[in-house]
């Protein structure tokens, strides 16, 4: 082994001690438990923006956590403590939240953004390692994180202290999201874009729909059947009742299957050959959901139908390759 090698390891044994600490201290009797939850429920009653600030590390570490809170729900943004000095405190208004970190609780940086806090009753939750700090005790409420030693060999560049800095600001991104109820529904809003946003779409805006859809009503022919399918060019046919909900699917491999076994597939009528009660989709599921059916099943199409059990679209797998879900 290398030494690069021990030093990443060590970095990453150091690391995962500060992880461990700060779930012990969240999970002790009477640990910082409490403080998290109310920390959870005073920013549940923001009605403005979790303003978030930091310097240094802990300032890049902010940005992260902002932007978390910002895409899932909690409207967010990071504030330079020192560009807050010169200016940007009118950015935070009555109704908002500071949430501001320090490891050493005493940045001196952070001075008027706390003072700005106080003076206009703005809510402040704090993060440091120090409980009886400047920012502590000014906090309305504090999430104090235990001491944990830096992976840095010379206990000074922040590692493990920024890592677990990370961690506790994603609980309270989760914890709000789930005390919301955001769904992924709500998440989709926020990500339109690349292969996530592609993982998000909803099946309604994916599939075939209208007059694109093949449909042949029981006691049809086979050739009816089929030249509904060749014209419709998704492999597929749904059949369907007198009410016009689905009743059954034939597919490509249907046909090749039944020629085998008969001489005159064309004269058959379409009950014989589509397979009854085939699986099905509703337009307001997400793309990924359709793929993972796809995929356990083996199938390359999928019927899309509304409360009634109507054909109302046909996904095929290949529009979900073709937007990027796959």
């Amino acid at each position: 082994m290398t030494s690069a090698t021990r030093s990443a390891l060590r970095t990453l044994e150091l690391e995962r001690a500060g992880i461990l600490s700060l779930e012990g201290a969240l999970s002790a009797p009477d640990g910082m438990s409490a403080r998290f939850d109310a920390a959870v429920a005073l920013l549940l009653t923001v009605t403005g923006r979790v303003i978030v600030s930091g310097m240094g590390k802990s300032g890049h570490v902010g940005r992260k956590i902002a932007a978390t809170l910002a895409s899932t729900g909690a409207p967010a943004y990071f504030v330079h403590p020192a560009e807050a000095s010169h200016g940007d405190l009118g950015m935070i208004q009555t109704g908002d939240a500071i949430l501001c970190l320090s490891w050493s609780g005493e940045t001196a940086e952070l001075a008027d953004i706390t003072t700005y806090s106080r003076r206009f009753g703005i809510p402040l939750v704090a993060i440091t390692s120090k409980g009886d700090s400047t920012l502590a005790l000014a906090a309305d409420v504090c999430l104090t994180l235990p001491q944990a030693e830096e992976a840095c060999p010379n206990g000074l560049a922040p590692t493990t202290s920024t890592t677990m800095q990370l961690a506790i600001g994603d609980a309270l991104a989760v914890a709000l999201l789930e005390s919301r109820g955001f769904t992924a529904h709500d998440f989709q809003q926020f990500h339109p874009g690349g292969k996530l946003g592609a993982r998000l779409s909803f099946v309604r805006d994916v599939m075939h729909r209208g007059d694109a859809v093949p449909r042949v009503a029981l006691g049809a022919t086979m050739e009816a059947a089929v030249l509904e399918m060749t014209g419709k060019r998704l492999g597929c046919v749904c059949v369907v009742d007198s009410a016009g909900g689905l009743a059954g699917l034939i597919t490509d491999g249907d046909l090749r299957r039944h020629m085998k076994s008969t001489g005159n597939l064309l004269s058959e009528i379409v009950d014989e050959v589509m397979t009854p009660s085939p699986q099905t989709i509703g337009p307001d599921a997400m793309a990924a959901e359709a793929l993972a059916m796809l995929n356990a099943r083996k199938r390359s199409v999928l019927i899309v139908v509304d409360a009634a059990r109507a054909p109302v679209g046909v996904l095929h797998i290949h529009d979900l390759y073709q937007i990027g879900v796959a």
